[in-house]
């Protein structure tokens, strides 16, 4: 008997979710997909948008589908519209169209969005923003961040988180004046500790980038700027807002559905109705956070094995994430507990700081296994602690050289080529591609790095892993 599933969202995880169905179900005899999006176009990749505003990448590069994605794959794709309410008992969900569409199973990736200050001039009467002021979120958002800032003309960035960062290097780099302003005392305070925050800001000072750490915006005017509550002002023309999210909720507790800052599931990606599952940043998982790609596509594989009865004992566990800024001209990567202070009686804790040349490093260490680490300017100490990181074993006694970047993982304990690395190697952590899958892929004819890509999925993520995937290709070209 074929399933009828709904699913809500089409972003990066609702599009994940279909595939991931479409993999296991590929002529849809044992699900019938349908897909509801809200906006009017296909899926993309969120990830590289930063690169849109930067002007590295064209708009329909970042897409995850091309126009005859879902007749190519069955499936029903609504976009541009949006479900307005959730009939349990009759198991119907209504559109906003007049339109109905009946499930067995219903799936809530209706992902998050952007918090708005409430700054006077900011934010308007019915909550949007006011003119001259833009979030940052989608991709309709980059064609009116790029459509309203002027060539040269000074912008303002309203937020020192990762997406705020990534923002403000990319609006910096096509010449604009750009001010961060940040309420807390440094940068991305959630994934970093002062040391590292200060270094990021001075290497991103040089890269054009200015800060007001500290403070937040207490009103705006129009072709002045922004005033800020040290009585300062930060002259803007445009005024980007990148100051957070909320999870999409609004749907799910209007159905009665158990809901908290996100709509609460458990392993099995069910909500408190069990025929009712979220996934991505709507949903809240105690062995993740919200925001980050990485847990929504391991749920979305998850509840793939259950939807379509592949394995019914698939559980989602939780991710641990490793969290990257994608700046040009920036490296950096954190991970785990990575706040621990140097001192702590319970952890090691060693720290190089050479904030000069942009280069900050951190490892923190809890029964000789990596706890955590922040890398900055330091990618090759960040592929060394990430593989001891994701494998969870045991590090060599010379913590200084791991943290230098001077010895890998491997069954034999060190490792300085693509040929020590063991199979089970995670390289691409966005898809969970491990090196053994790379090898298999390659063996199977996928030669080079797009064909790759297009087989595992290895560097479509966050694209961080594209060298190392290259470097595995070209030792297997030169070993085969």
């Amino acid at each position: 008997m074929t399933r009828r599933v709904v699913v809500l969202g089409y972003g990066m995880a609702g599009a994940r979710l279909a595939d991931e169905i479409r993999s296991r179900d590929p002529g849809g005899e044992r699900v019938a997909l349908t897909v509801i999006g809200e906006e009017p176009h296909a899926a993309y990749n969120r990830i590289l948008l930063s690169a849109v505003i930067a002007g590295t990448m064209r708009p329909e590069l970042v897409r995850l589908h091309d126009a005859d994605w879902a007749a190519a794959r069955r499936v029903d794709l609504r976009t541009g519209n949006t479900a307005v309410r959730i009939d349990r008992p009759a198991r119907r969900v209504m559109l906003a169209d007049g339109s109905t569409v009946d499930y067995d199973a219903l799936v809530l990736a209706t992902g998050s969005k952007p918090w708005l200050p409430p700054v006077e001039g900011v934010v308007l009467d019915d909550g949007g923003p006011a003119p001259g002021v833009v979030a940052f979120r989608t991709l309709d958002d980059c064609t009116r961040i790029l459509a309203a800032a002027k060539v040269g003309a000074p912008v303002a960035v309203l937020g020192g988180g990762l997406l705020g960062l990534e923002a403000a290097r990319g609006l910096a780099g096509r010449g604009h004046l750009v001010n961060v302003v940040h309420r807390a005392g440094h940068l991305m305070e959630r994934q970093l500790d002062p040391g590292a925050g200060h270094v990021l800001a001075r290497a991103l000072g040089e890269l054009g980038i200015d800060f007001r750490l500290g403070t937040s915006a207490a009103r705006y005017v129009p072709g002045d700027g922004l005033k800020l509550d040290d009585g300062s002002t930060v002259h803007a023309d445009l005024v980007v807002v990148s100051a957070g999210v909320r999870a999409q909720t609004t749907l799910a507790g209007d159905a009665g559905l158990a809901v908290d800052r996100g709509v609460i599931i458990d392993d099995a990606l069910r909500t408190s109705d069990g025929r009712i599952h979220a996934i991505g940043d709507c949903a809240q998982h105690p062995g993740t956070v919200s925001g980050l790609v990485e847990p929504a596509w391991q749920q979305a594989s998850v509840l793939a094995d259950l939807l379509t009865g592949t394995d019914a004992a698939a559980r989602y566990r939780g991710t641990s994430v490793i969290t990257k800024l994608k700046a040009r001209g920036i490296e950096l990567t954190a991970l785990g507990d990575a706040q621990t202070e140097v001192g702590d009686p319970d952890a090691e804790v060693l720290c190089l700081t050479d904030p000069t040349r942009g280069r900050y490093a951190k490892l923190v260490v809890r029964e000789d296994r990596v706890s955590g680490a922040i890398l900055l300017g330091a990618p090759g100490a960040a592929a060394t602690i990430s593989q001891y990181y994701d494998r969870g074993v045991p590090i060599p006694g010379d913590r200084l050289a791991v943290l230098l970047g001077r010895l890998l993982p491997s069954d034999a304990g060190t490792a300085a080529s693509p040929a020590d690395l063991p199979a089970s190697a995670v390289v691409c952590r966005c898809n969970t591609v491990t090196k053994g899958g790379l090898v298999e892929a390659f063996r199977a004819g996928a030669t080079g790095v797009t064909e790759l890509a297009s087989v595992t999925r290895a560097t479509t993520g966050c694209g961080g892993c594209r060298d190392a995937v290259r470097g595995i290709a070209d030792w297997l070209a030169e070993t085969s």
